[in-house]
């Protein structure tokens, strides 16, 4: 069969006046990749910063927990929290939080580890439950990835080290650092989700919720953007790997959506309305 097969390919290639005789391979000189690198296109500390962070992703011990890192000091907190006010108006925020559904290939059924029935989410399809917070300049400031696609938002919150971590810092007294969520996720001091019933108009209640909703679009925007630079976590893609490394994969695109942003990239216009961005609105 393997024999056959070749003399198939020949024959295609002869009837294309290929010469398959004279066919050379290219070869490319061995050396610093980096010495040919044109700053004028992107610069070797960017190259090099980008090979450090994707490296620390990929080799994180703990791959399934969060690693990304929250602001880790009032500093830079308060200039999250600054942003967001300038634009927004809204006091104290320090980011938006939700998940977002990445497409896997389904773990086998006998799989004791990763059980297959686990990856269903609620629209039917095998998934990872993602949950990313961002600022307003759509930077991921955490991640976490541990979750199969079945698992609720609210659980995965409940459960991460991010809401320890702002749980602790109000229980210290510092009180000035919210994050925003859908209904999806418990209210809570640190955490400020839209009121559940419709209320009175012009009341101080209907101004939250009216800037709350004013806020959704930050998360939305960037996850179509985070997806749309990087196709394979879009739906219709489908991460054809064990979950663990759907894992990586996933937090290499953090990385790199983050660098996207920092040295401003321009985003990927939509071509069509179609795309699953998997960010379920909660019920």
């Amino acid at each position: 069969m393997d024999e056959l097969l070749h003399l198939n390919l020949l024959e295609e290639m002869e009837e294309a006046e290929i010469d398959v005789e004279g066919f050379q391979m290219i070869e490319r000189p061995v050396g610093d990749p980096f010495a040919q690198l044109s700053n004028s296109i992107v610069s070797q500390a960017s190259v090099s910063r980008c090979i450090r962070e994707v490296t620390e992703a990929l080799n994180h011990p703990d791959i399934f927990n969060t690693w990304v890192k929250f602001p880790n000091n009032f500093e830079e907190l308060n200039a999250v929290r600054r942003r967001f006010f300038e634009q927004y108006n809204i006091p104290g925020i320090v980011g938006w939080i939700d998940c977002t559904h990445v497409a896997v290939f389904p773990p086998k059924i006998e799989d004791l580890e990763y059980p297959e029935h686990l990856y269903v989410n609620r629209k039917g399809y095998h998934s990872i439950n993602v949950q990313l917070v961002c600022d307003n300049a759509l930077k991921i400031m955490n991640v976490n990835a541990r979750y199969p696609g079945s698992t609720n938002d609210a659980f995965i919150w409940n459960n991460s080290n991010l809401q320890i971590l702002l749980r602790h810092l109000h229980i210290a007294c510092y009180k000035d650092y919210y994050l925003l969520g859908d209904s999806g996720y418990p209210l809570r001091t640190w955490l400020f989700t839209p009121l559940e019933e419709e209320p009175v108009p012009n009341s101080p209640e209907y101004r939250y919720n009216t800037a709350h909703k004013s806020t959704r679009s930050i998360i939305e925007r960037c996850n179509g953007v985070l997806k749309m630079w990087f196709r394979c976590l879009l739906k219709h893609r489908v991460l054809h790997y064990a979950p663990q490394m759907a894992c990586k994969i996933i937090n290499a695109c953090i990385v790199l959506h983050n660098l996207c942003i920092e040295n401003r990239m321009p985003e990927i216009e939509e071509e069509n309305n179609d795309f699953d961005f998997g960010l379920h609105a909660a019920k």
